[in-house]
């Protein structure tokens, strides 16, 4: 057998000594007898002695309660066991010297010098602890739901109905599909679904699939492996629905997911396997979906985009939530609570909204849904000097509503031709306070699409020709004012 202990010998004794003491352990060596062999400065200085009280005495006589004599017999270790020594919990750990194939004594260590020795530890494990909790509590928190069915908020009997429907789904283990414009609260509908779920103390991953680039989506989703593909972190990465195992995962905007990633979806859902990016091995999942879109799937799968296996894999339960504007009586209790809500944001109490402004906000159409309307409210409660929120406190596109329906007097300098229709600048109606710029220009674009409409007969394509814009921009605006 090959010497692994070349150069040793050239070491000098009192090196060899030093280096023994300063590793911070307690040792002692006895041979097939139990007999104190080499025991080291460090474990005499703890035990009060000096080595030469100690050489060649039954270690049994020299160290309190010790079983160094019993595993020098039995040949089996002794790992991290309990030692009571002056009044100490000493660690000890305790190994059998074994020299070609022949027990020939036994080594010993002990932890922990004193009690203050002790305390230091235990300062120094108390504060990895309390580090480690805190960053487990952190984890727990992006990974568990944050809303309760108790935080979908309204009175309106299409969003009643939807809400019932998910409360009563949301034990059972089938796949949900919510469909809804951006804004009207489909994630907050996923997190209470989870929430009321047997797995609501497993985690909850949520995965917007339109923010992900397409390259990055599958690494994100099913992890990767060690050197998979450049600037991959070392030792790969758990992916997605490996941290969501055992709990839920929420598929956010499913119908801007490429179609390349679809079949991979498909196939982790119907195996419910999942093969990280560069391995060899498939891992096995169990996990919920909840998937949410604001798209017409239906419509996508006709026209190709989206595949028809994994939209009735999705669409075992549908759930449609309404938009704000097909509930406008829910408006003031949804304002209330939003305000609640921003109260805590900007460090305020006290905030109410007039009956007027209530009524203002009835009156907008809202294509934002409860997005905007929130947004709506923070601009609000920014500018507010007093506690109330009053008219003046609104953006310009909203507080003019009364007016915004007007249209601009046109005159046809034409004969037939639509071409030839144009704005009489003497009749533009104008908002009737001065405020930001962009809210004034807003006023008076909206103004311009609502009159372009009406010389159109409605006909959004010779409107846009009017406004001498592109179909996209035109229908993007329309959008954007609520103008149907």
């Amino acid at each position: 057998m090959k010497n692994v202990n070349v150069g040793i010998d050239k070491i000098p004794r009192q090196w060899v000594e030093e280096i023994l003491n300063l590793s911070g352990k307690r040792i002692v060596v006895v041979d097939t007898d139990g007999t104190i062999c080499y025991i080291n400065a460090g474990y005499c200085q703890f035990l009060g002695i000096k080595p030469e009280d100690a050489l060649g005495r039954p270690v049994q006589d020299v160290i309190e309660n010790t079983r160094m004599h019993i595993v020098v017999k039995t040949g089996k270790p002794e790992l991290a066991a309990l030692q009571p020594i002056k009044g100490s919990e000493m660690i000890a750990n305790r190994y059998p010297i074994i020299i070609d194939d022949e027990l020939v004594g036994a080594f010993g260590t002990v932890m922990f010098g004193n009690p203050d020795e002790v305390k230091s530890y235990k300062e120094k494990i108390d504060l990895l602890i309390e580090e480690l909790n805190f960053y487990k509590t952190q984890i727990e928190k992006d990974v568990n739901s944050k809303y309760s069915f108790h935080d979908l908020i309204g009175r309106s009997q299409t969003f009643l109905n939807a809400r019932k429907l998910a409360e009563k789904v949301s034990v059972s283990m089938s796949s949900i599909l919510l469909i809804g414009e951006s804004g009207t609260g489909k994630e907050l509908f996923a997190h209470a679904i989870h929430n009321n779920s047997p797995r609501a103390f497993k985690p909850f991953v949520p995965i917007n699939c339109a923010s992900i680039p397409e390259h990055l989506l599958e690494s994100e989703l099913f992890g990767y492996e060690d050197g998979s593909f450049t600037g991959a972190k070392k030792g790969g990465k758990k992916g997605l629905f490996q941290l969501a195992n055992k709990g839920t995962i929420f598929l956010d905007e499913i119908g801007d997911m490429p179609l390349s990633m679809q079949s991979k979806l498909l196939r982790a859902l119907q195996e419910k396997e999942i093969q990280p990016v560069g391995g060899q091995k498939s891992i096995k999942i169990d996990v919920r979906i909840i998937a949410a879109t604001h798209r017409d799937l239906e419509k996508m799968v006709e026209e190709g985009k989206f595949r028809q296996d994994l939209y009735y894999r999705l669409n075992v339960i549908k759930i449609d939530i309404p938009p704000l504007r097909d509930r406008k009586g829910d408006i003031e209790l949804l304002s209330k609570k939003l305000v609640e809500k921003l109260e805590k944001k900007f460090y305020r109490k006290g905030i109410s909204i007039s009956p007027e402004v209530i009524a203002r906000l009835q009156q907008h159409s809202w294509p934002g849904n409860i997005r905007e309307l929130e947004n709506v409210l923070e601009r609000a409660i920014n500018v507010l000097t007093g506690r109330q929120i009053e008219l003046i406190h609104l953006p310009l596109y909203i507080r003019d509503l009364n007016v915004a329906d007007e249209p601009f007097v046109l005159t046809d300098d034409s004969a037939g031709g639509v071409s030839g229709v144009s704005v009489d600048s003497t009749a533009v109606q104008m908002p009737p306070t001065v405020g930001p710029l962009k809210d004034t220009i807003a006023f008076v674009e909206k103004q311009a699409i609502l009159s372009a409409l009406k010389v159109a007969d409605g006909n959004k394509i010779q409107a846009a020709k009017l406004l001498e814009i592109g179909k996209t921009r035109f229908y993007e605006k329309c959008k954007v004012y609520g103008i149907k």
